[in-house]
Order: C-alpha cells, then sequence, then structure tokens
C-alpha cells in the first residue's frame, strides 16, 4: 500500500478538527516535514488562524520518531491534549496504520504527592511533623482545600494540579506537592509504585509525542539531568516566550526569609556547631539585606561578598552533615532530610555563583512590598546556552504568530543563538525562516491609528492629553476597548480617571481572576477591560467585544530594569546597537502581541490605537511598525473616530438584527 501523502493527511485531521484548510497552514505542514527528514531547522511565523497546530502535529506524527512539543502557556497545553492530539490520531490512525500515542509531562512539583498527603508536612517548627488535615480549622479556607484535595486523591488518574476544579490556593497545594529536588526518589519512597508523577514519566517514555512546557524544556537543557524522555525532533509553539522562560529558570535568588527557613529545617538534623555557623550567617546576610537598596550590582559590595562567602561555606557544612548523621527521634526522618537538603543545597548554589562574579551573570537587588529585599543573578544571555543545548541533536521547529521583527527573524535567531539566516559554518546551526502569513485581510479589518499630535511620553506624571484621547476614542467605539498598559500604576490611573468620565463598565486586571475578566469582557459589548503584561499576549475575544485595542506608550523595558540594561550594554560594548536588539526588540515583540489581540476571526474589525507619538515620528518608528500586523496606517484622529463610529454601528445592528 502506498504512504499516504502529507495533503491527504492535513486534509483528514483538518476535517476531524471542523476547520477550514488554509494555504498558510498546508505550506507551513510541508516547511516542518521537509526539516524534520533534513535534520535542519526552522522558524514558522503562522498568523491568528492559521491552524499552527496541526500544521506541526501532522507532519510529526506522520514522521513516526518521537517529537516532544513545548509551549508557555496552560491553555495551549490543554487544548493539544484534549482536543487537536485526540481527533488528528483518529483521523489519521486509519491512513497511517498506526495509533501514536501522546501524553502531557510537567514539573514534579505540578503533581501530587502521595508521600506529602498521607504523611503530612515537614515542619520548621519544633514538634517535626504534623498533619496539616488536623491543624488547618476545616472551617478555614485552607482547611476546605486541604480536605477537597484529600478526597480528590482517590478519584483522580493524572494527580495533575490542572485537572483539579475549581483549583485550590498556592499554599494549599504547597502542603501536597514537592519539588524535584525534595523527592524521596521512587525506590526509596513507601508510594513510590502509585506515584502520579512517576505514572507521568513512564507515559511519556511510551508515548509518541509529549506535550510539556517551555519551564520543563529549559530544566531539561540546563541542569543536565534529562527529564524528558529521548526524541527525535523538538517543536517550539508560543517560540516568542522561550527566551524570557528559559531565562527564569537559570535566575537564582536568595532572601531572607528563605534563609531562615532552610536555618530551620536543617538545624535538629545536625550537629549544633554546623547549626550554630549557618545560623550566624544567616543573621549576617538579614543585616545586609535590610539596607540593600534596588538597582544592578556592577561588583558585589565588599559587605554582600562577606556575608555570601560565609552563607556558602556554612551551607557547604551542613550539606556534608547532612549526609552524615541519623537521628532516629525526627518523625519521617528521610523526608525531613530530604526538604532540609534542598533548602540549604539551592542557599549554596546561589551564594557560589554571585561569589564566583563571572562576567556572563547579571546581578541586583530587588525590593518587594511584601516580601522585602532579594538579590538575584540571571544570566546575561541565554543565547549560547540554546544554540549549545537546544540545536545539536535535534531538528528543531519554532513557531509562533510573532517571530519575525521589523522584517525578517534575524533578531529572534540571535536571541535563541542562531547566527542569521544562510551563515554557514562546520558548527553553525543551519536554519530557515518562513512566514506562512494569515488568513486575515488585515489592511480590510484593521486600521492602526498612531496620535501623533500627543506630548512624548515621561517617565513618571500624569499624562491628561492622552487619557482625553483614550476617552474620546472609547466613546466613539461604544465600549469594546482592551487597554493595555506599559505599568499597572498606568492601568490602574486611567480605571479610575474613565470610570468617573465614561458611562461604561471598565474592569481592572487584579480585580478579578484573569478568566473571569475576560470572560466578563468577551459577554457585554459596552464592557472595556484595563491591564498590563499578560493582557497582551493572554487574550483570544473574537467579535464585537473587542474592536479597539489601545496600548498607551511603547513597552520598551524600564530603564532601571537591571537584567535588560546590562543586556543592552553588553550588545554596545561588542560593537551593536543596544537600543534596536534589546529595548526595541523587547518593544515589537509584546507590540506585535498587542496588536493581535485585535483580529482573532475572518469577520473582525477594528481598530489598534498607539497613544505614543514615537511610533510615528521617531527613527525606530518603522522598524516597530513592520512588526505589526499590515493594518491600514494613519494619525488622523477624525478618521480613527469616524471608523470607530461605523463599526459600532454596524455591530449594534448586527447585534439587533441576531436577537430578533
Amino acid at each position: 500500500m502506498t504512504k499516504p501523502s502529507l495533503p491527504e493527511l492535513l486534509h483528514a485531521a483538518v476535517t476531524a478538527v471542523g476547520g477550514t484548510e488554509r494555504p498558510g497552514q498546508a505550506a507551513m505542514a510541508e516547511a516542518v516535514a521537509e526539516a524534520v527528514d533534513d535534520q535542519s531547522h526552522l522558524l514558522v511565523q503562522a498568523g491568528t488562524g492559521t491552524g499552527k497546530s496541526l500544521g506541526y502535529l501532522v507532519p510529526a506524527l506522520a514522521h513516526g520518531e518521537r517529537v516532544v512539543v513545548a509551549t508557555a502557556t496552560l491553555a495551549l497545553q490543554r487544548q493539544l491534549v484534549e482536543r487537536d492530539l485526540p481527533r488528528t490520531v483518529d483521523a489519521l490512525h486509519p491512513l497511517l496504520r498506526r495509533r501514536p500515542q501522546f501524553a502531557m509531562l510537567k514539573g514534579r512539583s505540578n503533581y501530587l504527592c502521595l508521600h506529602r498527603l498521607h504523611e503530612g508536612v515537614p515542619q520548621d517548627e519544633e514538634e517535626g511533623l504534623f498533619d496539616q488535615f488536623e491543624a488547618a480549622a476545616p472551617s478555614s479556607k485552607l482547611g476546605q482545600d486541604l480536605l477537597r484535595l484529600r478526597d480528590w486523591s482517590d478519584e483522580t488518574e493524572s494527580g495533575d494540579r490542572d485537572d483539579l476544579t475549581p483549583g485550590v490556593s498556592d499554599r494549599a497545594w504547597a502542603q501536597v506537592s514537592v519539588s524535584s529536588r525534595e523527592c524521596l526518589g521512587a525506590s526509596k519512597c513507601a508510594y513510590g509504585a502509585e506515584c502520579f508523577a512517576e505514572l507521568a514519566r513512564e507515559r511519556a517514555k511510551l508515548a509518541d509525542v509529549v506535550v510539556t512546557n517551555h519551564a520543563l524544556l529549559a530544566i531539561d537543557a540546563i541542569e543536565g539531568a534529562p527529564v524528558l524522555p529521548q526524541h527525535e525532533v523538538l517543536i517550539v509553539d508560543e517560540a516568542h516566550e522561550l527566551v524570557s522562560r528559559v531565562t527564569g529558570v537559570a535566575t537564582g535568588e536568595l532572601t531572607p526569609g528563605q534563609v531562615n527557613r532552610a536555618v530551620r529545617r536543617a538545624a535538629k538534623l545536625v550537629n549544633e556547631k554546623a547549626a550554630d555557623a549557618l545560623q550566624t550567617a544567616s543573621e549576617g546576610f538579614e543585616r545586609v539585606m535590610e539596607l540593600a537598596l534596588p538597582g544592578r550590582l556592577e561588583e558585589v559590595p565588599e559587605d554582600l561578598g562577606y556575608a555570601l562567602l560565609a552563607l556558602r561555606d556554612a551551607a557547604r557544612t551542613v550539606i556534608s552533615a547532612l549526609g552524615a548523621t541519623r537521628d532516629k527521634s525526627v518523625q519521617d526522618e528521610d523526608a525531613v532530610r530530604k526538604q532540609a537538603l534542598a533548602s540549604v543545597e539551592t542557599i549554596h548554589g546561589v551564594a557560589e555563583r554571585i561569589t564566583q562574579g563571572s562576567e556572563y551573570d547579571v546581578v541586583w537587588y530587588e525590593r518587594h512590598d511584601r516580601f522585602g529585599a532579594s538579590v538575584r543573578v540571571a544570566p546575561l544571555s541565554v543565547s549560547g546556552l540554546l544554540r549549545e543545548k537546544l540545536f545539536a541533536e535535534r531538528s528543531v521547529v519554532l513557531t509562533s504568530a510573532t517571530l519575525k521583527l521589523g522584517g525578517d527573524f534575524n533578531g529572534v535567531g540571535a536571541s535563541l543563538g542562531l547566527a542569521p539566516e544562510g551563515t554557514a559554518g562546520d558548527d553553525i546551526p543551519q536554519w530557515k525562516g518562513l512566514d506562512v502569513g494569515s488568513p486575515f485581510d488585515y489592511p480590510k479589518q484593521g486600521i492602526l491609528y498612531v496620535a501623533r499630535h500627543l506630548a512624548t511620553p515621561g517617565r513618571e506624571g500624569s499624562r491628561t492629553d492622552m487619557l482625553d484621547e483614550l476617552a474620546e476614542l472609547m466613546e466613539a467605539a461604544g465600549g469594546r476597548t482592551l487597554g493595555l498598559f506599559s505599568s499597572m500604576r498606568a492601568a490602574q490611573a486611567a480605571a479610575e480617571e474613565l470610570r468617573g468620565r465614561l458611562d461604561k463598565p471598565i474592569l481592572l486586571q487584579g480585580e478579578e481572576t484573569l478568566g473571569e475578566l475576560i470572560k466578563n469582557f468577551a459577554a457585554d459589548p459596552e464592557t472595556c477591560l484595563f491591564g498590563t503584561l499578560s493582557l497582551w499576549q493572554g487574550v483570544d475575544v473574537p467579535g464585537a467585544s473587542c474592536q479597539l485595542v489601545v496600548m498607551d506608550r511603547i513597552p520598551f523595558p524600564r530603564p532601571d530594569d537591571p537584567l535588560m540594561s546590562a543586556r543592552q550594554k553588553a550588545v554596545e560594548e561588542a560593537g551593536g546597537n543596544g537600543f534596536m536588539a534589546v529595548a526595541a526588540t523587547h518593544a515589537a515583540l509584546l507590540m506585535a502581541q498587542g496588536a493581535g489581540r485585535l483580529v482573532r476571526a475572518t469577520g473582525d474589525k477594528g481598530v489598534v490605537a498607539v497613544l505614543d507619538p514615537r511610533l510615528a515620528n521617531a527613527r525606530y518608528g518603522s522598524y516597530l511598525r513592520a512588526s505589526l500586523p499590515d493594518f491600514w496606517y494613519t494619525t488622523d484622529r477624525n478618521q480613527a473616530r469616524r471608523s470607530l463610529a461605523a463599526i459600532d454601528s454596524a455591530a449594534k445592528a448586527n447585534g439587533k438584527a441576531n436577537s430578533q
């Protein structure tokens, strides 16, 4: 029997999910199949509505080797495992004559730990262990959550936190989960044979497609201990997020509270001398941190250096002592010891990393209203790490609706450790970029309006002209507004001011859960939603409820952001343009994501309004505009208002017709 062609397979899969075949999707599937066959790498930009999940799943399943798909968001992981993969596998089974298996794999702390659930949590207090179910009053929120978790543990097959609905607080979940460092290991644990995390790993080893997240992919790459099963193909969806997720995993942090917890955990398991040394070092660190002012530390200050060396040495002594002593008076000693060891090892690792002072690391102080001061360390760049760990031994496909910035893929490629497209060389990963476009007709469906007449936004201070402009646009649009702000303070100020001025409901991020806010925003066309970063990427509201997307200013990183400013400086010292390579690329990516909220379906129409004249006037404005969808462009405020009023009238007429 002849092997089915890729177009046949794609047709079967698209029909099974009830979709429409798109030229961009077919072009993407062909390119993915080619990259996988050649063992080369591909960056593919697929606009909203292309159907990119099937564009990579079909060629990956047809190839027959094991594939890992890594995504950034929970929503997409669920969509793949609960909707796209089951239907695609069913559709391809008769054609492929085999039924590919798939599984989801996450980090250990996402799964319920039966040992924690049944044996209790090792505590920092003197009594050793306590039964968290007894201690938390059943009438309290924590008590109710814990009782629900205990009932759920008897019926869940996965033990995956995300399968628990409604969810529970982070505090409750922490009582019944462990990190990989705290885990006793299946062979030493009384519950090892029925462990949910171990079962998920076993399922992943047998699967043809393993769906995971960027963080686990980063841990697999950075820590050297393989978490993911061997695989021949890696597909990174939402790839515009990868660099920041990998940076997050590679960032270390120390706080006085965290060090104190480690001291308490270790104290009862080691000799008095070792415990006292760690306690003294902890107090010294706490004194230094009381005076810490936020900002980058180009050189580690002398007092911090001494405090960290003392912490590092005391932690090393405690780690040795923890391995050598046994104390039968401590209940469930192995679990208590493992938790203590994990805490102290983290402190040792971060203290050593900062005191070694690598030129490839950035160190800074941060202050948080609730948690006080912390010292943090992050890699100046993760591009070398990604080049070495990601592209060396498998074919990698990276896809997103926003990978082409300023007209090409080289900016995103460089952040991933890739040389400019077409560069030849023995150790240089070969890749190509492909933009398969979008099924939407952006020039007809959307307008990009830049408020050129406004004053250039300063660092601080109220922008009354911007708020006046925003009020006029929202009035013309009849509500239907998603306001994307560069800071929470700006979003709050705008919501406060406009709630007093306009007769439209304005929802504000933080006043309700994100899911609830988006649901309420979508339900009522007059309702507006204001917020910051997570709204720039997380809102999918097709139809008449979102016809005006407003950005208050170009979202450059803050000038005092230690990591971004250090990266910018490093590019400049190497002879490059730091502003364009770091700040403008960061802003372009966010703006492309934000503008992408407007048109989510073929019938959507609307305006993206940028209330920052620099997008029209500054030299870098053309680079940023080239990163956005190809909307019809204007700086005429009357044109923008007339268009919004016309779209509002059409939407109202349409709504009336539908309700009759």
